[in-house]
């Protein structure tokens, strides 16, 4: 099935004519709407809301350099869509998100200082943004899943309305192998990051086993490292020497990994360039193709946890090692290099900088009423994570390898650094300063990489059943980005890749599948023996 399978017709839920936010090509960078500060009160809510006196935030330095960035969230739903029902669970969880009722404007001229960009609460009219498009019925019943992932390819091209908040779902019901139904939600990467959506979702979805209650989340595990660990006081003189000497250890010893990662960073964003690999495009060229494929892949999170209770490590150190593995498998195939050969990229690896048990505890404060005090937008924090491409002969190896390489990563402050340095370099140089860094950090580096926990059990999210969540995004350089996505007892793991790198992009998602199997037979084969 070709490209054709959409076709020009998209028309918005109730309106009888083209949408205007869809009709034209979209523009390169997000333009704030310029308005004098007495004309506030006309972008804000009327009546339904508390929130319309509130006073008006600044947007800030991180989404201001997500302007060219979306997230494209993908859900499956277990039975077909019911528009009516669905706009009105839409409806009536705006009230809690001001995000969601929100738009960019800018007092003045922008180029002046102090004339940044706020979020000002705008009146919303849910049924704008609720897309049904038109594709073709040959093609879809000729193949539903490749109609699907030729619509969600498309999307890019499919203009917002800047004069409306930034969010639309976008309606595709037809049965597919995973779902009776599909719904696609675009958000623009300024109105929050991953873990303000996965807080969203929470707070707007019920248990599908008990629909009076919020969905349930894993316990989230403690942060390691010098900081976080608590000291132990010991009675005896030479224990409490001994102690206090450790402490004084780990702490230089963070401070020192913080030195190097930070000063690393600093050297990517000016010339260390990862070595040229079939994930990149060809040393020099530096042209941007917006056109990508999403496309993803269900893994047991039962056998993920198998793995990880043979290796003692944790599910991301898992993750890192199974991608690993799959970067590896994809890389020999392609080059024809002999196994013996080593080589490395870089990815980075998008961190959440708010405290670890913050997800449920934000879910339930929307759901008393205190959405205004949760912490929204965009706080994340980069790390460049290493993964060296080589062939083992025990699979558990890319494991082993993964769990040294993020052990020596959480003794450092990377994260929190380079969160900080991009808002103070935003504040102090503006925003095209901050953009350039923030572009050669991605164009120097080859993959972006990302673990989300979603919840435990099955969920219903505005009268529709769940059945799976793959989100992902688009805008920014790099050929290859990877997420994963736990729901319920799966982890999906979905990727966006260039077309034009990874024309066989179907081949590198089954390396991840691949790979992933032969490390768990490996740790089935390293329990046994033990257990023997």
């Amino acid at each position: 099935m070709q490209r054709s399978t959409l076709e020009t017709k998209v028309v918005a839920m109730g309106a009888s004519s083209l949408s205007p936010s869809i009709a034209s090509v979209p523009t390169s960078r997000l333009l704030p709407i310029h308005t004098p500060r007495s004309a506030a009160a006309e972008w804000t809510t009327t009546g339904n809301s508390p929130a319309a006196t509130e006073e008006e935030e600044p947007v800030t330095p991180t989404a201001r350099l997500m302007e060219a960035i979306y997230i494209v969230v993908t859900i499956g739903l277990g039975s077909p869509v019911n528009l009516p029902v669905f706009s009105a669970g839409v409806a009536a969880e705006l009230a809690r998100f001001p995000r969601f009722r929100s738009i960019q404007v800018i007092d003045g001229d922008e180029s002046k200082d102090g004339n940044n960009p706020r979020w000002a609460r705008t009146a919303v009219n849910v049924e704008d943004h609720m897309i049904v498009p038109t594709l073709n019925p040959a093609a879809v019943k000729a193949d539903p899943d490749r109609a699907v992932e030729d619509y969600v390819a498309s999307v890019y091209t499919l203009p917002m309305d800047y004069s409306r908040p930034l969010w639309e779902f976008h309606f595709l019901d037809f049965p597919t192998s995973e779902a009776s139904s599909t719904v696609v939600l675009r958000v623009h990467h300024s109105l929050g990051d991953g873990m303000s959506l996965i807080t969203l979702l929470l707070a707007s979805a019920r248990s599908a086993a008990d629909p009076t209650r919020l969905p349930t989340l894993p316990e989230q595990p403690a942060r390691t490292g010098a900081i976080y660990a608590p000291r132990r006081r010991d009675r005896t003189s030479a224990g409490a020497l001994a102690a206090f000497i450790r402490w004084i250890w780990l702490y230089l010893v963070l401070a020192w990994n913080t030195m190097v990662d930070v000063s690393f960073f600093a050297a990517t964003t000016v010339f260390l360039r990862d070595p040229c690999t079939p994930f990149r495009r060809a040393e020099g060229d530096v042209s941007f193709n917006p056109r990508r494929r999403f496309v993803h892949r269900s893994l047991s999170l039962d056998d993920v946890k198998f793995v990880k209770n043979a290796m003692n490590c944790t599910v991301n150190d898992v993750l890192v090692g199974a991608t690993s593995a799959a970067l590896s498998r994809y890389y020999f195939r392609k080059s024809g290099g002999i196994n013996t050969y080593r080589t490395w990229l870089r990815s980075v690896l998008v961190v959440n900088t708010r405290p670890t048990a913050s997800l449920q505890i934000y879910a339930s404060m929307i759901e008393s009423g205190k959405s205004n005090d949760v912490a929204w937008g965009n706080q994340l924090g980069y790390i460049l994570l290493p993964f060296h491409l080589a062939m083992h002969d025990d699979p558990l190896t890319y494991v082993r390898k993964a769990k040294m390489t993020v052990d020596r990563k959480k003794s450092s402050l990377e994260a929190i650094f380079t969160c900080k340095i991009s808002e103070v370099l935003v504040k102090m140089f503006g925003l095209k300063a901050g953009a350039f860094i923030f572009r050669r950090m991605f164009a120097n580096t080859t993959i972006s990489f990302s673990n989300m926990v979603g919840p435990t059990e099955k969920i219903e999210m505005c009268g529709h059943p769940v059945v799976f969540i793959a989100p992902s995004v688009y805008g920014v350089p790099q050929a290859l980005i990877v997420h994963y996505q736990s729901y319920d007892n799966t982890i999906k793991v979905v990727l966006s890749v260039d077309e034009e790198i990874f024309p066989d992009y179907s081949q590198l998602l089954d390396d991840f599948v691949e790979s992933f199997r032969l490390i768990k037979d490996a740790a089935s084969r390293l329990s046994g023996s033990i257990k023997k």
